[in-house]
């Protein structure tokens, strides 16, 4: 078993990440196992927040890491919230925080203006000291809707409406959001490229 450190603290990227490696011989460990201090995501794009994340980690455990860094980016604020999805309403917002202050700015604006993408950047470092981690990318097309719907998933997860499925991501059943979303378009990157790597 591959033991490797999730350069995270968050329950519902490590549960989603988790189920998406579950049959590729890794043991996925929340880097809290190592009591790993925050670090400061001073990054102003997904890609450089989760090599910050990954190295941090990798540095504090003597493992490899893995960091995922994702946000939602709305067309009308933007590109907003973006790397500030976590901390949309401040540096201690709950998800409900985020999700009301987003609604508040979309609220006047009709369903076609309220496009959105979930973002995720996936980032391995084989050691802290990796010139050449593994840099994998997904992206899931939506838009937000007013009032949410669901209670799975986390995040935007109620808001993010997609027209194609007629659901929020907070109503898909994990297996199938793992399937389609950013982060398992992503993972799926990081598997064909790991899997490069070994034949």
């Amino acid at each position: 078993m591959h033991e490797v450190v999730l350069a995270s603290g968050n329950p519902g990227k490590l549960r989603e990440l988790a189920a998406l490696l579950d049959d590729f011989g890794w043991r996925l460990r929340p880097q809290s196992d190592f009591d790993v201090p925050p670090v400061a995501e001073t990054g102003t794009t997904f890609v450089e927040n989760a090599i910050i994340k990954a190295r941090h980690a990798a540095q504090h455990c003597g493992l490899p890491a893995l960091a995922d860094d994702s946000g939602i980016e709305v067309d009308a604020l933007d590109g907003a919230p973006g790397v500030y999805s976590a901390r949309f309403a401040g540096a201690d917002a709950s998800d409900a925080d985020n999700n009301a202050l987003l609604i508040e700015k979309l609220r006047d604006l009709p369903p076609a203006e309220r496009g959105a993408r979930y973002r995720a950047l996936i980032v391995y470092m084989r050691h802290a000291a990796d010139p050449a981690p593994l840099i994998c990318e997904g992206s899931w097309e939506g838009r937000i809707r007013l009032q949410a719907a669901g209670d799975g998933g986390f995040g935007y997860d109620p808001h993010f409406f997609l027209p194609r499925l007629g659901c929020t991501s907070a109503e898909l059943e994990p297996a199938e959001k793992n399937r389609i979303s950013h982060r398992g378009q992503a993972l799926a990157q990081l598997r064909q490229r790991l899997a490069g790597l070994d034949a």
